[in-house]
């Protein structure tokens, strides 16, 4: 069992930047991590996934261009620099890892998952 730990959120103004924060204990990072986001009242949505090696990389359209992914597995982080952020940006931002190496969008696909971290944008 790995535990993760988000940090980095906080309140930013539309066209700001952040950059978040995975960090995991317990076993080695092994396999396909990403990050998802929750909004109040809406459902939690897939924004980047990755691959243990990174050489498979997914955006969800909402954080292309605007949104990188990456990973250091010697030091178990996973970020999340964000830029251009827009107020539809605001949400619960959650990482998560899956049981194997392929990248999915559903959060039903991840085991384990941290208790996230507010980003706010405003206007």
């Amino acid at each position: 069992q790995v535990h993760l730990v988000e940090s980095g959120g906080g309140l930013v103004q539309a066209g700001g930047s952040l950059r978040l924060s995975c960090a995991a204990s317990g076993r080695t990072l092994m396999y396909a991590m990403a990050w998802f986001r929750q909004a109040p009242g809406k459902e939690r949505e897939f924004v980047a996934g990755m691959s243990w090696a990174g050489d498979l990389i997914s955006y969800a359209d909402s954080a292309k261009g605007r949104f990188t992914i990456s990973r250091d597995n010697v030091k178990k982080m996973l970020f999340l620099q964000m830029n251009n952020l827009k107020a539809d940006d605001t949400a619960v931002y959650y990482c998560a890892e899956r049981a194997n190496n392929i990248v999915r969008e559903s959060p039903v696909d991840y085991t384990s998952w941290g208790q996230g971290t507010q980003v706010t944008v405003s206007l």
